[in-house]
């Protein structure tokens, strides 16, 4: 799953569910906010929600939900296509309804190698027409996406790869059906907290209780 290949991409609540999902496995996993990776705010604004990625090495994704439909924008530092101003194409076809997101200052606009989107009117992801530097992957989209494929033993790997310990896929597998957590699932993730803890990051995700 990349930018040059969106079919794999879930649909806009999918993908909310999705995102909300790795936010509260992260929260479990990881209570300090500096080592999370996946953050998930439903109260972004009155009638927004934004997921988000940032690896703490310069990478990130912003994925705003809006009544428009869903846009986000993605930075590799690493990619040729990490210049300012943005790469031709990749900004310049993103829909006026969310103009509001481009000006975002939170979002650091100035710093994207990718974005795509997809209005309640569309069936289907889209992005600009970009002409791509060589390579398998010139923006970084298929790096910092391979975690939104919906299956719960990707992201059972990565955090297992990140936190160099196993990982429960039963409980990973609860938390993707978006089932309300319960004490059991809090502790098979992370034996240090009880669900009462998780009380401030459930209201903030808006995850199932």
């Amino acid at each position: 799953m990349s930018t040059r290949n969106l079919a794999p991409l879930p649909d806009i609540r999918a993908l909310k569910r999705l995102t909300q999902s790795l936010a509260i496995l992260d929260a479990i996993l990881w209570p300090e906010w500096v080592e999370r990776y996946y953050s998930f705010n439903s109260h972004w604004s009155e009638n927004e929600m934004m997921a988000s990625m940032r690896n703490g090495s310069g990478d990130e994704w912003f994925l705003l939900f809006s009544q428009a439909g869903a846009v986000m924008k993605g930075f590799s530092h690493e990619s040729p296509m990490a210049v300012i101003p943005t790469w031709p194409g990749v900004l310049s076809d993103v829909p006026a309804v969310f103009s509001t997101f481009l000006c975002e200052p939170a979002f650091s606009m100035n710093d994207t190698t990718f974005c795509l989107w997809q209005t309640v009117s569309e069936s289907q992801w889209q992005r600009g027409c970009v002409t791509y530097p060589s390579g398998s992957d010139p923006d970084g989209s298929a790096d910092l996406l391979f975690i939104l494929d919906g299956n719960p033993k990707t992201y059972q790997q990565w955090a297992e790869e990140y936190s160099e310990r196993e990982i429960s896929l039963t409980a990973v597998d609860h938390v993707y059906a978006h089932l309300p957590l319960t004490e059991d699932i809090v502790a098979e993730l992370n034996s240090d907290i009880v669900l009462s803890d998780m009380s401030a990051d459930i209201m903030e995700i808006g995850y199932p209780s």
